[in-house]
Parts: C-alpha cells; sequence; structure tokens
C-alpha cells in the first residue's frame, strides 16, 4: 500500500487548537468587523433624499473608497420597496433587472430582502445587512482557529475583510465553504459517508448563496469516493466507495433543487432572471479580469470590435474555467496514487484559482473566498503578502481609478496600480494553484527536514 498521509496531515485531522486561541481570533474578528462596517458607514447617513439614497454616497463613493454593493442596491431591485425578490419582476431586453428581480442566487436575495426589514434608508440598510452577515464572520472566524490554529487571524484580522466584510454578501457563501471543511475534517466521531453528505448540503447552500462553491462538491466526491483517510488507514483494502460517492452527490443536487424549486415555481421569470443577467454580463471596466485588461486592447475601440471582443470572452473563458477543473483533479488524483488520500481541500482551492483567474468577472471581494484556504494550507507567508498587495491595488486603487475618470484628473498613475493589481493577482493565482495542491495543512512540520513531506510518521503537530 503506498504511504500515505495520516489524519493530522489533513486540515483539520485533529482539532487540538486551544479554546483560548480561537477566543482570541473571535475577538479580534469581531473589531475588525467593527472597522470594516466604519470604513463603509463613511458614505451613509445623513441628508437622504426621497428614495432613502444618503445624498453624501455618489460624492466620496470612489474618492473615499468606501462604495459598497450593499448600500448602492438598496435602490434599483425594489428593495427600497420591501418587495420579496424573485416572485415577481423579470428582466428586460436590455438586461436591467425589474419588478424584486435581483443578480444573485436564491439566498443571497432573501438576505437582502430580510437586511431591508424596518429599514427606510441606505445606511439603515447597511447597518442592518451588517449586522446580519457578522454571525457569519464569526463563526468562520472560530472554525478556522479550531482548524488552523493561529493562522486564523489572517481571516480575523486582515485587510479583506477590513476592506470586503460589507461590500456585497459574501460572508455567508464563505461560511459554508468552511463549514464544509470543518464538517468533514473535524467531526471523526461520524462515517465518512455522513460527513460528505452534510458537507455536500453545506456546499450546495452555498452554491444557492454565490455559486462558487458548487465546484468542491466534485473534490469532496472524489475524497469520499477513494474514502479519506480512514480507507488509508484500513488494511483491508478495501475497494471504491461508490455508494457514498452517488448519496454525496444525490445531497448536494437534491438541495439545490429544494432551495431553488419553490422560487421557480412562484415567479420562474424572476428567478431566471438572476441567471439571464449573469449570462448577459460583460467584461468591460469594472470587472477587473484579465479580459478587458489583457485581451480588450487587441480589438478596435468600435462597435464592432467590443461586440468581436465580447463574444471570444464569452467562449474562452469558461473553456478555460472547464479546463483549470479538470487539470486541478487530474493533479489531484496524481497525488492521491502517491499518498493514499484524495486531497480535496488543496484541489478545491486550486479550482477556485482557475475560476478566480479565467472568469470574465473579478470582483475585489472575491478574495474572501480566497482566504481561507491561504488559512487551512500552508502557503508561504511571502506569497500571501503579496497577494495582498496586489489585492489592495484593485480593492483601493480601482475606486480611485473611477474617480480619477469622474472628476476629469490624471488616471496615468491610478491606471497604473489597477493594472499592477490586476496581473499581479492573475500570476499569483497560477502560483497558488499548484502551491495549494501539493501544500499540507498548516500547524505540522516535518521532524526530518530530508523526509518526503507524505511520510505520516515523520509529521508532528506544531504546539
Amino acid at each position: 500500500m503506498p504511504t500515505g498521509l495520516a489524519a493530522r496531515d489533513l486540515p483539520a485531522g485533529r482539532v487540538r487548537r486551544s479554546a483560548a486561541l480561537a477566543a482570541v481570533v473571535v475577538l479580534l474578528c469581531g473589531l475588525t468587523l467593527a472597522l470594516a462596517y466604519v470604513n463603509k458607514a463613511r458614505c451613509a447617513g445623513a441628508p437622504f433624499d426621497q428614495d432613502g439614497r444618503s445624498r453624501v454616497f455618489d460624492v466620496i463613493k470612489d474618492r473615499d473608497v468606501c462604495y459598497s454593493d450593499i448600500q448602492f442596491l438598496w435602490l434599483g431591485r425594489d428593495i427600497n420597496e420591501h418587495v420579496f425578490p424573485y416572485v415577481s419582476g423579470g428582466i428586460t431586453e436590455d438586461g436591467a433587472l425589474v419588478g424584486g428581480a435581483v443578480e444573485y442566487p436564491v439566498l443571497s436575495g432573501v438576505l437582502m430582502w430580510l437586511g431591508a426589514i424596518g429599514a427606510d434608508n441606505d445606511a439603515e440598510f447597511l447597518r442592518y445587512s451588517a449586522l446580519l452577515l457578522v454571525p457569519f464572520a464569526l463563526l468562520t472566524a472560530w472554525m478556522l482557529a479550531r482548524l488552523a490554529g493561529g493562522a486564523a487571524l489572517l481571516w480575523a484580522a486582515g485587510p479583506p475583510l477590513v476592506l470586503y466584510a460589507f461590500h456585497n454578501w459574501e460572508l455567508p457563501v464563505v461560511f459554508t465553504a468552511v463549514a464544509a471543511v470543518y464538517v468533514v475534517g473535524a467531526l471523526p466521531r461520524f462515517s465518512l459517508r455522513s460527513r460528505g453528505i452534510a458537507a455536500a448540503v453545506l456546499l450546495a447552500l452555498g452554491f444557492c448563496l454565490k455559486l462558487y462553491p458548487g465546484i468542491f462538491v466534485l473534490p469532496l466526491l472524489a475524497y469520499v469516493l477513494t474514502g479519506g483517510v480512514e480507507r488509508h488507514k484500513d488494511e483491508s483494502g478495501r475497494g471504491l466507495d461508490v455508494r457514498g460517492a452517488l448519496l454525496t452527490a444525490a445531497a448536494a443536487v437534491g438541495t439545490v433543487v429544494v432551495v431553488n424549486l419553490p422560487f421557480a415555481l412562484a415567479g420562474y421569470e424572476g428567478w431566471r432572471a438572476s441567471i439571464t443577467f449573469q449570462q448577459l454580463r460583460q467584461a468591460d471596466i469594472t470587472t477587473n479580469s484579465i479580459w478587458y485588461w489583457g485581451l480588450r486592447p487587441m480589438f478596435t475601440h468600435d462597435i464592432a470590435g467590443e461586440a468581436s471582443f465580447q463574444q471570444v470572452v464569452s467562449i474562452v473563458s469558461p473553456m478555460l474555467v472547464l479546463a483549470a477543473f479538470a487539470l486541478a483533479m487530474w493533479l489531484g488524483w496524481r497525488r492521491y496514487v502517491v499518498t493514499g488520500v484524495f486531497p480535496w481541500v488543496g484541489v478545491s482551492g486550486a479550482m477556485l484559482c482557475g475560476f478566480l483567474l479565467f472568469h470574465k468577472v473579478h470582483s475585489p471581494q472575491y478574495t474572501l473566498w480566497l482566504v481561507p484556504f491561504l488559512v487551512l494550507l500552508e502557503v508561504p507567508w511571502w506569497l500571501i503578502g503579496g497577494y495582498l498587495v496586489a489585492d489592495a491595488a484593485i480593492g483601493i486603487g480601482v475606486f480611485r481609478y473611477f474617480y480619477s475618470m469622474g472628476s476629469g484628473t490624471s488616471v496615468e498613475l491610478m491606471q497604473s496600480i489597477v493594472q499592477f493589481g490586476v496581473w499581479g493577482r492573475a500570476s499569483l493565482l497560477v502560483v497558488l494553484f499548484f502551491v495549494f495542491l501539493w501544500a499540507l495543512p498548516r500547524g505540522y512540520r516535518s521532524v526530518r527536514p530530508t523526509a518526503p513531506r507524505s511520510d505520516p510518521s515523520d509529521l508532528v503537530p506544531v504546539s
């Protein structure tokens, strides 16, 4: 039997993290969230116009880098009218959402509606939404602390949480992804099948929030199929658990259907509008992607050139995303052959890198999706630091760039900063793609530097 990874050589193989450390991480996360709210609340407050929009919002949102989608979407989606999403409305021929339709999957739409209950203006909507989102960030901090120890401070007190905690509705979806890892790795008293099914349900709920956790179901299936670390430790050499993998897949699909079906039946046009909106979205200056900054200059600056550019992106982007997924799964399987354990967390992280790199939209707040993998896996800190610098160039620079364009001042400096962020982030995503696939979990080290990193006898927990 090939040398494999011990249970402790997996994220949360043994959860022996200090409860005191977890409490400190959660406390610091709460303080960071308070700072994050203050940062965004600078754009909100009296006086308000007749629709409840803060008059200061349009004046300073880019200049002072306090813009948030939460505050922006108070208007334009009938949120200010307290219309329950999806069951009415739809999308016009020119791609405008009307009558309560929103561009996000259904659970995010429900969170938006809940945040607006009792709100009469965008400042209250931002505040109530923040209160709704805070528990997800705190629970994520607690789980990461239990899984990875002090490295969880990267989530709890890092720049991304300050910049993006209340930029959009990302915190609940990140929680579902981290919770899936926690369930699989930190609850060994339950069978792998049971943990796999529970994790699949969590990932499916994440899919119903922001889609991306759905891609992690495939590596989870491979992990359950191959029996995880339990199968590696079983000397009987039993075969693949096809039934367990099928049950895990069924749990994911069933959850998505159960969540979406009521909305589709109650108002199909409003439900379908969110999908159509994303299909129609173009790779423009607001998407921060390699496509706009790298490919767009190769086309003419007229209507025909723009149409050709968008057509190429609509074909090439999904093809490259799928190719990245396939490569991650293949490399993950090769590691399974060598070690005896399929690295489903590392493969999930690599797939996310492929998605972020090649998708036509790369919004700044997507960094929150990536941070848990930087916490859970043994990624060099210099690499993390480099990524955070590139991310800040986007998260701050892009709004200053928009302000420069709107105010008529010189844009050369801010455009250079944005391009640095775009290409710095893209190049580091390529590196992280491969680092994730072979990284050990944080908190373990080899007692013999020359020993193979996959030998469980040489891995000891770091106190």
